[in-house]
């Protein structure tokens, strides 16, 4: 990872919560007003920080010491080489476990208490792989070799163990799709790409 993608990734995490880059903005939530900004500044800093053998010396044992408290402060327990796409949104902290093996796409929001985990063995032997845009509500599991489409909505405590197709909303247990609308109005604020371009390299 270039620190160029590193900063793209840490304004577009950024824009998501707060629809603006501006300094102020960054400061407030990594060391003020946000549990799930900072921990997903944790997140990339860890990553980051392995780009090189003088970040990896210098920087990246303190960038995973960070993480890891926050881990057990907040319940969030998502490995540090997670593929993450950019403007990750983490809804509310709690209860949130992650493969490390998982995709998450972009502009991926993920509430409290929901697990992205392993299945062993049988047909959906794997890790989950979510598309761009999806929505996933609180205590939602999904389990195993599962594909979500791009702008899908996963009810709240439902539980997903089979692909799932684009602009789905699921629901249930197990979750079976109720509706074609996706998304829409669960996840926002992800025109960072065009509107906040030009901000986001001035910073």
């Amino acid at each position: 990872m270039t620190f160029a993608e590193y900063r793209f990734l840490l304004l577009s995490d950024l824009y998501r919560i707060t629809r603006r880059v501006s300094l102020w903005s960054f400061i407030r939530q990594v060391f003020f007003s946000s549990e799930s900004y900072r921990y997903n500044f944790w997140l990339r800093t860890c990553q980051y920080t392995k780009a090189t053998l003088a970040l990896r010396i210098l920087l990246h044992p303190f960038a995973k010491l960070m993480l890891r408290r926050l881990t057990y402060r907040w319940g969030i327990s998502i490995p540090e080489g997670t593929n993450i796409g950019s403007g990750f949104y983490i809804c509310h902290f709690g209860g949130i476990v992650v493969n490390g093996r998982a995709v998450i796409g972009k502009n991926c929001n993920i509430s409290q208490g929901v697990t992205l985990g392993q299945a062993n063995r049988g047909r959906n032997r794997g890790y989950p792989r979510l598309g761009d845009g999806v929505y996933i509500g609180p205590g939602a599991k999904i389990v195993g070799a599962v594909t979500i489409g791009n702008n899908v909505a996963i009810g709240a405590n439902c539980v997903v163990t089979t692909d799932v197709a684009d602009d789905s909303v699921v629901v249930g247990i197990p979750g079976r799709v109720v509706s074609l609308k996706g998304a829409a109005e669960y996840v926002n604020n992800t025109d960072y790409q065009s509107q906040a371009i030009g901000e986001i390299r001035a910073l």
